[in-house]
């Protein structure tokens, strides 16, 4: 059985092990298990009477039990796909920020069905672009020291995700006052049971990680949650749901009253391409074109971080074999929309997995298998709390930013556009926002500078679409 696993999958030609690959999927879903509570948070509601309930048009909802269903049967689905298709560890599942996108802006303008529709649109034109050739070249026209910026930005980003999930790093409520947005928990201080286990797990994780420990990462999660369930035992901090800034984030760390559920799938199908006839086709066709630089470029930098960080790139910093994978997540953005789920894509939270030794897709497999399994176990992974998961994504972020050292900052025409890639990304929340903002920069700054014969081609209509892209907003303020 192993020796046929090796074959496929290639695990002792890229230098790894059935068993790193198998711990290290388990460590990127860990890592990853929050977006089947997340997303339905965003995209659903209980009820259409709750206050800031997620209403479309015609004031339906998503119910949140469904959701997460689709959500884990989607992940689960495509993130095996990818695993086998393209033989990687990179694992797939809803986009933040897409899902966002959907609820505040789109739904409330067209039905629930339809906003997904757009999404499965957006998907197609994607796949599309990787079977002309196009999303690949695009990818190749990126010259490494960007790459290498990306991968970087990318390891800020996801600090800044576990450190803001895990209440270290908190919005502060009177920032027009103060010119202050975020400060270190509550009034300066950790200020909360929850935010001090996150800093216990990060210290033990990044000991064992230091300390070159097999299977560090994930036994810090191990060890973070074990400790939080005895600390909720104790101090009872309570789950937070937005009114208690002391309480546990997302998870609870208490054993649950089931651990066994069957899933609602009704969500499944459940589109609709009215759209185009409820809006007038230019706005329909804005709202399609945020939806595909969003995804398009979420991906590549996503694949770019994760594929260096794996040293699975050539000496160019591209990847063997990313037009399976770039197929592959283009058919998870329309998945997720045909499943009502929102536009997925691959996570960087896979670093963690990637950190504990996966390089192939054997680890997607576990990745994926765990997702569908989390649709009949929703109550028992809830218990992992997003605080004992945190500390893995800062880890790991530590991980990635040692790659700055690729970049020649004594050219300052490589040194901007790589400075504002790298914290644009952290600093908005949004991948695609650091990759715009550094690929505007490095056109026009080569371009003035006499460089402009050294710009691929590509990289001058990837600038003019993300200029289009950032004034999206103007766009359809002024066509309105």
């Amino acid at each position: 059985m192993w020796t046929r696993l090796d074959r496929f999958f290639k695990i002792t030609e890229l230098g790894s092990t059935p068993g790193r690959e198998i711990r290290g999927g388990i460590v990127t879903f860990v890592t990853m298990a929050y977006i089947v509570v997340l997303n339905p948070l965003i995209l659903g509601s209980f009820s259409a009477d709750d206050a800031g309930a997620h209403k479309d048009v015609l004031g339906n909802i998503l119910p949140v039990p469904q959701v997460a269903a689709v959500t884990a049967l989607v992940a689960g689905v495509m993130t095996i796909l990818m695993g086998l298709v393209a033989n990687y560890p990179f694992a797939i599942a809803t986009g933040l920020g897409i899902n966002s996108l959907l609820a505040v802006t789109i739904a409330p303008q067209m039905t629930w069905p339809e906003a997904m529709g757009l999404v499965v649109v957006e998907g197609v034109i994607i796949v599309l672009l990787v079977v002309t050739g196009f999303r690949t070249a695009v990818f190749r026209a990126v010259p490494p020291a960007l790459k290498s910026a990306i991968a970087v930005g990318i390891g800020l980003f996801i600090c800044f995700i576990g450190l803001v999930d895990a209440g270290f790093v908190r919005r502060i409520p009177d920032a027009a006052k103060t010119n202050v947005p975020v400060g270190l928990g509550i009034d300066g201080s950790i200020a909360s049971w929850p935010t001090a286990v996150f800093v216990a797990g990060l210290l033990v994780t990044g000991v064992l990680v230091a300390k070159r420990v097999r299977g560090g990462i994930l036994i810090g999660v191990l060890v973070s949650t074990v400790l939080a369930i005895v600390v909720e035992a104790i101090v009872r901090a309570g789950p937070a749901k937005g009114v208690n800034p002391t309480g546990w984030n997302l998870g609870y760390p208490a054993l649950p009253d089931k651990v066994f559920g069957l899933p609602d799938l009704s969500l499944f199908g459940d589109v609709s391409l009215g759209a185009w006839s409820r809006l007038p086709a230019i706005t329909v066709s804005l709202l399609v074109f945020t939806l595909l630089l969003a995804n398009f470029f979420d991906a590549m930098g996503t694949l770019t971080g994760l594929g260096k960080e794996a040293n699975l790139v050539d000496a160019k910093g591209d990847l063997p074999r990313v037009g399976r994978a770039l197929f592959v997540e283009g058919l998870g953005a329309s998945a997720g929309g045909f499943g009502s789920a929102s536009s997925n894509t691959v996570y960087v939270e896979s670093a963690s997995g990637i950190a504990e030794g996966a390089r192939t897709g054997l680890a997607n497999v576990v990745t994926g298998v765990l997702f569908l399994a989390a649709m009949f176990f929703t109550p028992l992974y809830q218990v992992v709390p997003v605080e004992a998961a945190a500390p893995a994504l800062v880890v790991v972020g530590a991980l990635m930013i040692g790659q700055v050292r690729e970049i020649d900052f004594r050219d300052f025409s490589i040194a901007l556009p790589a400075f504002l890639t790298i914290v644009v990304m952290p600093f908005t929340y949004s991948i695609a926002n650091g990759i715009g903002a550094g690929f505007v920069s490095y056109v026009v700054i080569r371009a003035v500078t006499g460089k402009a014969r050294q710009v691929h081609p590509l990289m001058w209509v990837i600038a003019l679409a993300f200029v289009a892209y950032f004034s999206v907003g103007p766009l359809r303020a002024a066509l309105a």
